[in-house]
C-alpha cells in the first residue's frame, strides 16, 4: 500500500487484492501532529504524473522529487488503523486532498499513478494493515485441520490473499501431489473439505498474495501455522489427528489423575533442563535414544531433524587438546550449524514437537514420544514446563524456507517500526501480540500444548515483548481448562517468563507490555535479576570480574577496581539489601530496615540504575535464581569472579552458598541443570549453538566439564585473556569428591525447603508478618544475612499455625571467608538447634554451626548456610 501526496491532492495508494474492501467516502485521514482530518475519496481512474503542471520547479528538482517519491513506496509510514481511519504523520499545507488507490496486480508506480486532480505529487508511502485487518477480519472460528468421521477440513486465515491452494502429498518428501485443491474464501478465511483418506497425508499451502518486501504479488509456499504435525524440518504439514487412539500411550487419557499433586504455586521449585543435554552424553542410554524424548522414558529451525545429515567431531581428538586451547571451539563451530545441537530459540512453527528429538521426524513419532516423555516425568513426581518462544520467528519474507506466517498474511504477524520495517530487538523478526490474530495464535497454541500434551507450566522467552493483556488472557484460558472437559486441571498450570523491558516495547511503547513492573497483581511469575546480580556481582552485561555478596566483594578482593574500601563496603551493603528483599519474594510492599537503619519498602530500595528493586505483589510473581541457560553457569561465574588463588573446594562452597540463598527464599526457586554438580561450560557465556562438547552434563560425576577448551570465539573472544589462565590452571578443576559433596548438599537444601511450609509462604501478608532480617542497620556485620521465620501456635492469639513440626526458623548465610559470630538480642532464649538434615550432613563445617540461647549468639563457619529450627513441644 502506498500514500501519495500532490500539490492539489494527497493520495493513498495501496496494492490490494480484489477481495479487499474498497475505502468508503467516510474514510478519514488523521494527522498525529495536527487536529485536521481530511476526507478521503474513492479514487477515480485518472493518471498522475510527478511532473507538476505548475512549472516553478527546475527539471533537476523534479528529477530528485521523482526519485524520492519512488523510494517512498519502499516504506509503509502510514497506518490503516480501522475501516474508516488512516493515520500518517506528515507535514501538509492547505488545499491538499487525499486518495487511496489500489492495483490488483501491484503495478502502481509514481510515473503513472492516477489521482483525482492535476498537480505535483508531494509525498508518498505505503500503509501498515494490521489495524484494519483486526477491525474487519478478526476471527474466532476453526483454523488448521479438523477431523471428523467422514472428512478432513482445512481452514486458513489469510484476508489479503488473492488465492490459496492446498497441495496434498502421500509422503513427507518427493513425488508429485496426489491432489491440488483450491480453497474458497469467506470473510478472510480460506477453507476446503476433503475425504477422510487425507488423514496421514502431508500438505503445503500455496498462497498468492501481495508482499510489501518485494512490492509484488508472490506465490508463497508454506506450512500451516496451525499444523499439528510436520515432515522433517517442517517442509510439509502432516495431517495428524491428535485424538487418535494410536497416538496415545497407555494411560494417557487418565494422566491428569496421576500427575504430582500441587496445592499451591508457592510449593514449586523449577529445574531447567534442555532435552538434549539430559542424555546426549549418557552412555547408559541406548544410542538411538540419546538426546531425545525417549531418554526420559528410561527412568525449532537450527537442527536438521534428519539425523543422518548430522556432522560430528571425534571426541578423542577434542579430549587430547589442552584445557585452554582454541582448537576445540574451532572444530565445534565449524560444524555448529550441521550437528544435532541448538537451544531452539529460532522458532518456525509453534505447535509441533521438534523432530530432532524424536526417533523419526516424519509421521506421528514426535507426538507419541513427546507424550511418553511427559508421562514418564509425571510418574516419577515431576511436572513438566515447556519453554515457549512467541516473541520472534526465525524467518520472514516470501522466499525464506523458515518463513511461515509472513508468507500467509505479509506485514501482519511481525511488528513493524515507523518506516514499516520489521523490528529485530529480540534478535530477529519480532512478533506483534498486540494484533488480534497474533494473540489468538498464541492463546490457541498454549491451550493446544496443555490439552494435547498435558503440559504443566509455561516459561515465556522475552515475555516483556508480549503484551500484558495477552499474558493475562493466556493465564485465564489455561486456568479455565478442566479434567472433565479437557482432560486436565488448568488451575494447576503455572506461567512465568522473562519480564525484561527493552527495545520498541520499552516503557509501554507499543501498549502495556508484560514487563516486571507491569505484572504485579497478575500472579504471573517473572525472573528476579536483582537477586542474581547482588549475589554474584555486576550483571551479565558488566565487567566479568565485578564481585558480589558470595564472590568476595570487600571480604576477599580479586584485584578488580571496585573503588575505595568505603565504596566496596557501600556496594556490599546495597547488595545485601537487594538480596534480603529478594528473599522476601521481592515484594514491593515488604518493609525492611536497610543498611542505613531506615525502614523502607521494597519498591523504595533502588538498583544502581535508579529503578526499584522490588516489584512483586505476591510470592508466586517472583522467580529467584542465580543461573539459567543464558550466560555462564554458576560454577563458571564463581570461577571468574573469585580470586585466582583460592582453592577449588572454596569455590565449591561458594557455589553451594549461592544455591542455598535461592533454595531458602520466599517466592519460587529456579535452578539451572547442573547447578548441583558444579556444571561448567568451559566459561562459555552463550552456549546456544556450542554443541554437546561445551554443553555436556556428566551424571556419572566424573567430570563437571571444566577446561574443555576456550569457549567459542563468537561470544567469548573478548574475555579469552581472563579465561585462558583459569582454564590452564589445574587447581580450578573439581574432583569427583567435590561434585558428589555438592550433589549431597543440594539435595539437603531441597529437603530443608520442603521440611517446613514456612519456607513457602503463600501470601504477601504472611511474609510481612513472619519474615524478619536481623543483621541490618549501620552496625551490620559484613557478609552475613540472618533471616527468621516465625509461626503461630494453635489455641493462642496472633499468628496462625502453619507448621506442625517447627515453630521458629533462623537461617544464617555467612559469605565471609572466615567463621563469624552474630549476636541478636531479639533471638535470645529460644530453643533453636541445627536442622536435623544438616546434623547428618556430609559437610563437617556446617555441622559445627552452633547457637547459644543465653546470648542469642550464632556461630557459623566460613561460606556456610546454617539452618536452625525450634521444634514444637510434644
Amino acid at each position: 500500500m502506498h500514500l501519495l501526496a500532490s500539490s492539489s491532492s494527497l493520495s493513498l495508494s495501496p496494492s490490494l487484492p480484489s477481495s479487499f474492501p474498497r475505502p468508503s467516502l467516510h474514510l478519514h485521514l488523521h494527522f498525529p501532529s495536527q487536529t485536521t482530518q481530511l476526507r478521503l475519496h474513492t479514487p477515480p481512474p485518472l493518471s498522475c504524473s510527478l511532473n507538476s503542471s505548475s512549472s516553478s520547479s527546475s527539471s533537476v528538482e523534479q528529477s530528485v522529487s521523482s526519485s524520492q517519491m519512488q523510494n517512498g513506496l519502499l516504506y509503509s509510514r502510514a497506518y490503516w488503523v480501522a475501516e474508516s481511519l488512516i493515520a500518517w504523520d506528515v507535514d501538509v499545507g492547505n488545499g491538499f486532498s487525499c486518495y487511496l488507490l489500489a492495483s490488483k496486480n501491484a503495478s502502481l508506480t509514481i510515473a503513472n499513478c492516477q489521482i483525482q486532480a492535476d498537480g505535483e505529487c508531494m509525498n508518498c508511502t505505503g500503509l501498515q494493515l494490521p489495524g484494519v485487518l483486526d477491525d474487519l477480519f478478526s476471527y474466532s472460528g476453526p483454523l488448521g485441520a479438523l477431523f471428523s468421521e467422514e472428512a478432513v477440513s482445512l481452514y486458513l486465515w489469510a484476508p489479503t490473499a488473492q488465492a490459496v491452494h492446498a497441495y496434498i502429498y502421500k509422503d513427507p518428501s518427493g513425488d508429485d501431489p496426489i491432489e491440488i485443491v483450491c480453497l474458497e474464501e469467506e470473510n478472510g478465511v480460506w477453507r476446503t473439505k476433503g475425504p477422510k483418506s487425507w488423514e496421514g497425508c502431508y500438505y503445503v499451502y500455496e498462497v498468492c498474495v501481495y508482499h510489501p518486501s518485494t512490492m509484488q504479488i508472490e506465490k508463497c509456499y508454506t506450512s500451516d501455522p496451525y499444523a499439528r504435525g510436520l515432515s522433517s524440518d517442517g517442509r510439509r504439514s502432516f495431517l495428524l489427528n491428535l485424538d487418535s487412539v494410536k497416538l496415545k500411550p497407555d494411560g494417557w487419557d487418565n494422566l491428569a489423575n496421576k500427575k504430582p499433586t500441587i496445592h499451591s504455586f508457592s510449593d514449586i521449585s523449577i529445574y531447567e533442563m534442555h532435552i538434549r543435554d539430559f542424555s546426549a552424553s549418557d552412555l547408559s542410554v541406548q544410542p538411538e535414544f540419546r538426546g531425545g524424548y525417549l531418554a526420559f522414558t528410561l527412568q525449532f529451525a537450527g537442527v536438521d531433524d534428519q539425523k543422518e545429515d548430522w556432522r560430528f567431531v571425534d571426541t578423542s581428538i577434542l579430549e587430547s587438546l589442552p584445557p585452554d586451547s582454541d582448537q576445540q571451539q574451532a572444530l565445534i563451530t565449524a560444524i555448529q550449524n550441521f550437528d544435532g545441537y541448538n537451544w531452539g530459540y529460532n522458532p518456525v512453527l509453534w505447535g509441533v514437537p521438534k523432530g530432532s528429538y524424536a526417533s523419526n521426524p516424519n509421521g506421528p513419532y514426535r507426538t507419541i514420544e513427546f507424550r511418553k516423555m511427559v508421562m514418564a516425568l509425571n510418574h516419577i513426581g515431576l511436572r513438566v514446563v515447556l519453554d515457549v518462544v512467541y516473541n520472534h520467528l526465525q524467518g520472514s519474507g516470501p522466499f525464506d524456507e523458515h518463513s511461515v506466517l509472513d508468507k500467509i498474511v505479509p506485514g501482519y504477524y511481525l511488528r513493524r517500526n515507523s518506516d514499516g520495517l520489521i523490528e529485530h530487538s529480540t534478535c530477529i523478526n519480532n512478533t506483534a501480540s498486540e494484533h488480534f490474530m497474533v494473540e489468538r495464535l498464541i492463546l490457541d497454541d498454549l491451550v493446544h500444548w496443555a490439552v494435547n500434551y498435558k503440559i504443566d507450566g509455561f516459561r515465556f522467552d522475552l515475555m516483556g515483548h508480549i503484551m500484558k493483556s495477552t499474558m493475562v488472557k493466556a493465564k485465564t484460558a489455561l486456568q479455565c481448562l478442566t479434567k472433565e472437559k479437557d482432560g486436565l486441571d488448568g488451575s494447576s498450570i503455572y506461567i512465568y517468563g522473562e519480564g525484561w523491558d527493552f527495545g520498541e516495547v520499552a516503557k509501554n511503547g507499543r501498549g502495556v507490555n508484560a514487563s516486571q513492573f507491569n505484572l504485579p497483581g497478575t500472579q504471573i511469575g517473572s525472573f528476579n535479576d536483582r537477586i542474581r546480580d547482588a549475589i554474584l556481582g555486576g550483571s551479565p552485561f558488566g565487567h566479568p570480574l565485578q564481585q558480589g555478596f558470595v564472590t568476595g566483594l570487600l571480604l576477599q578482593p580479586n584485584g578488580h577496581d571496585h573503588g575505595t574500601e568505603a565504596n566496596a563496603k557501600s556496594m556490599l551493603a546495597a547488595s545485601m539489601d537487594h538480596i534480603q528483599i529478594g528473599m522476601a519474594a521481592n515484594l514491593k510492599d515488604f518493609v525492611l530496615t536497610n543498611s542505613e537503619g531506615e525502614e523502607v519498602k521494597g519498591s523504595e530500595i533502588l538498583t544502581y540504575g535508579g529503578t526499584p528493586v522490588a516489584y512483586a505483589s505476591c510470592p508466586i510473581e517472583t522467580i529467584n535464581y542465580v543461573s539459567a541457560h543464558d550466560n555462564e553457569t554458576l560454577f563458571d561465574i564463581v570461577s571468574l569472579k573469585t580470586p585466582m588463588d583460592i582453592s577449588v573446594s572454596e569455590r565449591c562452597r561458594i557455589n553451594h552458598l549461592a544455591t542455598s540463598i535461592i533454595a531458602l527464599s520466599q517466592g519460587i526457586p529456579f535452578f539451572h541443570s547442573g547447578d548441583e554438580i558444579l556444571r561448567s561450560k568451559s566459561l562459555d557465556r552463550d552456549s546456544y549453538n556450542s554443541g554437546d562438547w561445551f554443553n555436556r552434563l556428566d551424571f556419572t560425576y566424573n567430570s563437571n566439564n571444566w577446561g574443555v577448551g576456550l569457549p567459542p570465539q563468537e561470544k567469548n573472544e573478548k574475555n579469552w585473556p581472563l579465561i585462558k589462565p583459569r582454564l590452564a590452571n589445574p587447581s580450578f578443576r573439581p574432583q569427583k569428591t567435590d561434585i558428589l559433596a555438592t550433589v549431597d548438599n543440594f539435595l539437603n537444601l531441597l529437603c530443608i525447603r520442603y521440611s517446613s511450609p514456612l519456607f513457602r509462604l503463600k501470601t504477601a501478608n504472611t511474609i510481612q508478618e513472619r519474615v524478619r532480617f536481623h543483621n541490618t542497620g549501620p552496625s551490620w556485620v559484613c557478609g552475613v544475612i540472618v533471616m527468621s521465620i516465625e509461626d503461630g501456635h494453635n489455641g493462642f492469639p496472633g499468628l496462625s499455625q502453619l507448621d506442625p513440626i517447627y515453630s521458629f526458623i533462623v537461617v544464617v548465610f555467612n559469605a565471609s571467608p572466615k567463621e563469624v559470630s552474630f549476636v541478636s538480642p531479639a533471638l535470645q532464649l529460644r530453643n533453636l538447634q541445627l536442622h536435623p538434615i544438616q546434623v547428618s550432613s556430609s559437610d563437617d563445617l556446617v555441622k559445627s554451626s552452633r547457637y547459644e540461647a543465653s546470648s542469642g549468639c550464632f556461630v557459623v563457619p566460613r561460606r556456610t548456610t546454617a539452618v536452625f529450627v525450634e521444634p514444637r513441644k510434644t
